[in-house]
């Protein structure tokens, strides 16, 4: 696919350029309205993609800058540009494939559907650019602002659950320990619990929000644009691009510190501290990039070349059309056979029924959860801790269990508070897995196979045994983070419609072996069969 040297700008066509172009700027501009769509409210209640919501305002000022400023570089139409068509074209209808059946398997709002469709859809759009910017169409040239505005959509998707996990944990402990060490450099004293740091005055927590997730991503985003619009060489783009996530976390450190220091002077940074700050930061971060990206502009004459030769051959005109319109019929059946969840009027279950409050032998403990009400978003928690005095040990079994009416919450909300996202947190180290989990027996039958994790704190160790139940059936039965076994479970079930969800987690300091037979299990079991399990 070989690209003919830049040309100056009257060599750009008439736009668009004929009855084709017209169809594919058309199908092009339906599939990206139809995933604006999709994720408007995703962006609205999602701080961490709060830049979502300018990305069509960005995409278009982009394919603006790509037509205007140039390069006006055009692809030689021949075998080469067909067969990349064609391979971006089927790279787009294979992902959007996958992602309708991801949603059939954990609805329209989990991320993982929402990275697959922003993927699918910036490989469309590749297709598309391709195609418009042959030497035959010249309806858009082949350069860097084009290429950015593809690049959009996946940084405005949500981050895969596995990976946004590990990002922000990494991210949370590492802006904990550097803020400790620079406390200790200040001669403040403090202590360090995870994502914790305890003063003299109090103690300050590095929560998800404060991790950086949403400033590395904004600051991308930020520099990939200053890059395509205010930078024109090659050296100067690299460099921005580089400095942007190094900025972001640096800028969420010092952000990080300030809070902190305000903390240890007796300010209350919850509320307007703690949002100022970080508005602030966000502003300052995209200001300074700004500025070096106006450093790092070349202020020399434009260079431009003489028009291209003539083309040798070209693709065929109708081959994009009919793949987009391939895409948009794909859309369409997924939109028809799934939905997104809707709120309905089913009644939630009295958790508290669904665990014994007294037991023979056991001491019962309630956690009060609902300070966590507005992170998971329901009111429906519970929390019960067992406790048995033995000669040589104390036994602990602890239930949680997590109710949402149907449409209530995105399925990726419920996946993403796993115990690896949340207990990191509170100084819980996860474990390797020693073997590959047994099946789980109680009460004289085999449970679906749960995600099963060990932690240790202190030198005790943890054994996690959780189940993410959704319309009545367990999805957690495989891992929820891995993209293969959510597209198994799609195929194994097929498509369906939008249900109630239920999260139940047990969690002891003792193997599942020397739990199995104990009548407390059995009885929580029991209450929970209706439910999935």
């Amino acid at each position: 696919m070989p690209a003919t040297a830049p040309s100056p700008r009257p060599a750009l066509g008439p736009f668009p350029a004929g009855p084709a172009a017209w169809t594919v700027l058309a199908l092009a501009g339906l599939l990206t309205t139809a995933f604006y769509a999709l994720f408007w409210h995703e962006w609205r209640s999602n701080p961490d993609l709060a830049h979502g919501i300018f990305a069509p305002a960005l995409f278009l000022v982009l394919l603006h800058e790509s037509r205007t400023r140039g390069p006006w570089r055009y692809l030689t139409d021949g075998p080469g540009l067909t067969v990349a068509i064609l391979v971006a074209l089927a790279a787009g209808l294979g992902l959007l494939t996958i992602g309708g059946l991801y949603a059939a398997a954990v609805d329209w709002s989990h991320a993982l559907v929402g990275f697959v469709l922003a993927s699918a859809l910036s490989a469309l759009l590749l297709a598309s650019l391709l195609w418009l910017s042959g030497e035959r169409v010249r309806v858009l040239p082949f350069n860097w602002p084009a290429l950015v505005a593809i690049m959009l959509w996946p940084l405005s998707a949500p981050i895969p659950p596995g990976t946004y996990t590990r990002l922000t944990v990494e991210l949370q402990l590492w802006v904990t320990g550097v803020v400790l060490h620079s406390l200790h450099f200040l001669g403040v004293p403090a202590l360090q619990n995870g994502n914790v740091i305890q003063l003299a005055t109090g103690s300050v927590g590095v929560e998800e929000a404060c991790s950086g997730v949403r400033s590395l991503v904004s600051c991308i985003v930020a520099g990939l644009f200053f890059s395509a619009t205010l930078v024109r060489r090659p050296a100067g783009r690299i460099v921005l691009l580089v400095v942007a996530p190094l900025l972001a976390i640096g800028m969420n450190f010092v952000r990080s510190l300030t809070l902190t220091l305000l903390a240890n002077d007796g300010i209350n940074i919850s509320g307007a501290w703690h949002d100022y700050t970080g508005f602030a930061v966000l502003g300052l971060t995209a200001v300074m990039l700004g500025g070096l990206a106006l450093l790092l502009e070349d202020r020399g004459p434009a260079q431009t070349a003489p028009p291209a030769a003539a083309p040798v051959s070209r693709p065929r005109r109708w081959l994009l059309p009919v793949g987009l319109g391939l895409a948009a019929t794909l859309v369409a059946v997924f939109a028809v056979n799934t939905h997104a969840s809707r709120p309905s009027g089913k009644a939630a279950p009295d958790l508290n029924q669904l665990c014994p409050a007294t037991l023979p032998g056991w001491q019962s403990v309630n956690t009060d959860l609902y300070r966590f009400t507005a992170t998971l978003q329901t009111d429906h928690l519970l929390q019960r801790t067992y406790l048995r005095q033995t000669p040589q040990e104390t036994i602990q079994v602890t239930v949680y269990i997590a109710y949402w009416p149907p449409g209530q919450v995105p399925v990726s909300l419920v996946a993403s508070h796993t115990p690896e996202a949340c207990w990191p947190g509170a100084g819980f180290v996860l474990l390797p897995p020693d073997a590959a989990p047994l099946p789980l027996r109680v009460g004289g039958r085999t449970l679906p196979q749960p995600e099963s994790r060990l932690f240790v704190r202190q030198q005790s160790p943890q054994y996690v045994w959780y189940w993410h139940l959704y319309d009545g059936r367990p999805i957690t039965q495989s891992d929820p983070r891995s993209a293969l076994e959510l597209l198994r479970l799609a195929w194994h079930y097929g498509f369906r419609t939008a249900g109630d969800q239920m999260f139940v987690r047990i969690s002891s300091n003792q193997p599942w072996e020397k739990l199995a037979g104990e009548p407390l299990l059995a009885e929580v079991f029991a209450h929970l069969q209706p439910f999935g399990l």
